[in-house]
């Protein structure tokens, strides 16, 4: 009798246990599935649903290993390792050579991470106080520009100090960090400085900048961990996702689980998100038809949306729709696509490359502590929450969008998706037309 007790005891504990939020005897169906499929080399090439199936098998894993690693679970362990280790992998030629396929095709042609943000940046705005929408969005473009002028005279001034010239240090270096990631930051630098340089090649120069970028990008997750930690150490810090502080003007919690949900808002706010993106890339195929004008999509959609609830124009059915689908896409998406974008996205080759300069290496890390530290000191004169404005306008020294993903997770911050996604495009224009300005004067 004690020992069925003892049996049953252990059945249930062990019915309760999960991997991410997905329970154990589901997780080993998908994973004895996987290694079929895989053993027996009848991967499909391009199945979404195998790719996605992939991308969970090891993405809720690799999080919970990361999340129990002594000292680095406090510096955005699960992101480190869901994002980072993949990369390693494939550079080790660890992985599969099927699942790097399968996963590498679902990331570069179905636009996964547009789709996740269009998702997460509707989610937030629509559910977010409109008046805390202007004031906190007001707040950090001036923190922004602050962010690039302190960013660029500290960044410089280091590498000079470690022996660098002024003109590699912030042209090579320090402006790519800031530039608000790959496709909208280093590819646009690099063509205007091939434009401008003779005998250059654009691609010599993007190979010069890119390692820049991706470890700029690997500091601010660390920073965005720490200061995570700040805020549970100190809590008058952070406002745990809200960048201000007002009982008439609060962002929704959209981490609580509390309120019901209803299916049919939370579609309806999916469904407005994939409507916009459609205007979004109508308007940016018309404007660089008819002025020349090139505004990427993205862009696009953050300002007609913002507009759109500045304005009121987003009734209260799709607010709370909005904060559902937020909450489904955080827990829902992001670990698998931080999987994809380390496998896809993240060249472990090109990231060591600033390890063999430990000049470089210093002046990356001294340039984004200088851009959180700015933001940090400059979002309390401003009345904003120091940890949370300091973690959403780290992501202009990220990759782009994939940059933003990995920081906002390590400092648990997903709802500040918007205002990142503000500190990527405009803080990356700024920094690409000033850099570009300053190059042309200098070359003439």
């Amino acid at each position: 009798m004690e020992s069925n007790v003892a049996n049953k005891s252990f059945w249930s504990q062990l019915k309760e246990v999960k991997i991410g939020f997905i329970p154990l005897f589901v997780y080993l169906i998908l994973l004895i599935g996987y290694v079929g499929i895989t053993v027996l080399d009848i991967v499909p090439e391009n199945d979404m649903l195998i790719a996605l199936g992939i991308m969970t098998v090891f993405a809720y894993v690799l999080e919970e290993v990361g999340a129990h690693i002594p000292i680095l679970k406090s510096l955005g362990g699960k992101v480190l390792v869901v994002t980072f280790l993949p990369a390693y992998l494939v550079y080790k030629n660890l992985l599969p050579h099927s699942t790097v396929k399968v996963v590498s095709a679902f990331m570069e042609h179905n636009n996964f991470l547009m789709f996740f943000i269009t998702l997460l940046v509707v989610g937030s705005i629509a559910s977010m106080n409109r008046r805390t929408l202007v004031k906190a969005t007001s707040r950090i473009i001036v923190i922004l520009i602050l962010c690039d002028l302190m960013g660029s005279l500290i960044g410089t001034g280091a590498g000079m100090l470690f022996g660098m010239s002024a003109y590699k240090t912030y042209f090579f270096i320090v402006a790519p960090i800031m530039a608000g990631g790959v496709g909208e930051g280093a590819m646009p630098l690099s063509i205007g400085y091939a434009a401008l340089l003779s005998g250059v090649s654009q691609n010599h120069i993007f190979g010069q900048i890119l390692p820049c970028v991706m470890l700029g990008s690997l500091v601010a997750v660390l920073l965005a961990g720490l200061l995570r930690k700040l805020g549970e150490i100190r809590p008058e810090l952070t406002g745990n996702g809200k960048l201000l502080d007002n009982d008439d003007d609060k962002l929704d919690n959209l981490k609580s689980g509390t309120k019901a949900v209803s299916i049919e808002k939370t579609l309806t706010a999916g469904v407005l998100a994939v409507a916009i993106y459609f205007i979004a890339v109508w308007l940016e195929s018309a404007l660089k038809e008819s002025l020349g004008f090139h505004l990427p999509a993205p862009i696009i959609l953050l300002i007609v949306l913002m507009a759109a609830k500045m304005l009121g124009y987003i009734p209260k059915e799709i607010e709370n729709g909005g904060a559902s689908l937020n909450r489904f896409t955080v827990k829902g998406i992001t670990p698998p696509l931080l999987f994809g974008v380390g496998v896809a996205k993240t060249d472990w080759k090109e990231l060591i490359q600033v390890f063999k300069s430990p000049a470089a290496l210093a002046t990356i890390v001294v340039t984004v502590v200088a851009i959180v530290l700015t933001a940090f000191i400059a979002s309390k004169l401003l009345g904003l929450y120091p940890v949370d404005t300091a973690i959403a306008v780290s992501c202009c020294s990220g990759q782009g969008g994939t940059g933003a993903l990995a920081i906002l997770s390590a400092g648990d911050r997903m709802e500040l998706m918007p205002f990142a996604q503000v500190a990527v495009r405009l803080g990356g224009a700024m920094t690409v037309t000033v850099a570009i300005f300053l190059l042309g004067l200098l070359t003439r």
